[in-house]
């Protein structure tokens, strides 16, 4: 078939074009591929809640572990966990938040300085987290602490492994996913905001504090719910900075060690001296390691909501 078009003959196109062919092939591999990462996360979660869920009482969560932890609960992980997520979103947060604010509202992006932080930033987000268990071991806990039981005159208090020394490192850790994502946030807020702020006789900070942050907010708390993600589910960092073996009673201090979940799980997987004993606990402590980290990412994501549904209102 063909048309005519200014007097002259056009061979028509045909219907079906090679590239229509490719994106169709396309459509149907990136969708296989996403099945197929639905399936394998259905798989595990079903897996583990098959195994656990009659292990997962009462008194598997308020007790704690007896006879070689092949019998009695994880209260003492559980609570140790939730202290190490907190400790480590304080003191992760307004160091992350700060960092992002300078790179994308003071610092000069040609300045040798940012381009060394920018580095620093992406080099520290591809570093293994073993090693940063062996740095947060040689620097928070060996001269951190040590130079501070010798300042204040203490026994061996600080220079130990200890709650403190494990959020530190495992802020450090996240450090490069909150920047990353506030730096986003803020790049995502209109430009017109800030101009309009600074017509208005803002200064930059009170720009930044009253303008940007709040509706940036959303951003940040996506970070820190990936943080929270991962710092609950990490191990490395912590096997030589405070996590410890057994511990029946809880932390009262800062510089105490703690039980955690993710290593009461490695535990249970590898050192138990009776692996068929210790096989419904372990279930159970993966179930609930999951449980307590959907809680917690459902608990930011809940914040998250209300806020922007706080700035849509505004708006």
């Amino acid at each position: 078939m063909s048309a005519t078009i200014l007097g002259q003959k056009v061979a028509a196109l045909p219907r079906s074009r090679p590239s229509d062919a490719a994106g169709r092939a396309f459509t149907v591999l990136s969708g296989a591929a996403a099945a197929l990462i639905v399936l394998m996360t259905a798989v595990i979660v079903g897996d583990v809640v098959l195994h656990g869920w009659q292990t997962v009482t009462w008194e598997f969560l308020s007790g704690v572990p007896r006879e070689g932890m092949t019998k009695g609960g994880i209260w003492p992980a559980i609570y140790g966990s939730v202290l190490l997520v907190l400790l480590m979103t304080v003191a992760l947060v307004p160091f992350g938040v700060g960092a992002a604010v300078y790179l994308h509202e003071y610092a000069n992006p040609d300045a040798a300085f940012t381009r060394a932080v920018r580095f620093a930033v992406h080099n520290l987000a591809g570093v293994p987290s073993i090693v940063f268990g062996l740095f947060g071991l040689g620097f928070f806990v060996q001269f951190v602490g040590v130079q501070m039981d010798r300042a204040l005159g203490l026994d061996v208090t600080w220079g130990q492994p200890a709650l403190i020394w494990a959020s530190l490192t495992l802020a450090l850790l996240n450090l490069p996913v909150v920047i990353v994502t506030t730096e986003e946030a803020l790049r995502a807020v209109p430009r017109d905001m800030r101009e309009a702020s600074l017509a208005l006789g803002a200064t930059r900070w009170q720009t930044i504090r009253n303008v940007l942050l709040p509706q940036a907010m959303p951003g940040i708390l996506t970070g820190a719910i990936l943080s929270v993600s991962r710092g609950a589910g990490e191990v490395a960092p912590i096997l030589f900075t405070g996590a410890a073996y057994f511990l029946p009673y809880l932390p009262t201090s800062p510089t105490d060690q703690f039980m955690e979940l993710g290593y009461h799980v490695f535990v249970l997987a590898t050192q138990s001296p009776d692996v068929d004993a210790t096989r419904p606990l372990l279930y159970g402590t993966v179930l609930v390691l999951l449980l307590l980290t959907l809680l917690l990412n459902l608990t930011a994501m809940l914040l998250r909501a209300r806020l922007r549904a706080n700035l849509a209102g505004r708006s």
